[in-house]
């Protein structure tokens, strides 16, 4: 991940509260592929498809990294 990844991350939050995973990812500290390993497994926030398309709302980011820091969970 770049600075580009995280600046287009905040815009895209400031213009839409939707992310793409690379944005979410990068909103996260997580690489685009661990995002989708843990979408898979089922482990990772909430996700919404718009037609083929995966979605992350800012929220729910959020929520998912809070429940991560409670819980005491390390990667």
């Amino acid at each position: 991940m770049d600075s580009d990844d995280i600046d287009r991350a905040s815009s895209a939050r400031r213009g839409s509260p939707f992310l793409n995973t690379e944005q979410a990812a990068a909103w996260l500290g997580l690489s685009a592929r661990t995002l989708k390993r843990l979408r898979v497994a089922g482990q990772g926030p909430v996700f919404r498809r718009h037609c083929r398309f995966v979605q992350y709302h800012v929220d729910d980011l959020a929520a998912w990294s809070r429940e991560q820091s409670a819980r005491g969970i390390r990667s």
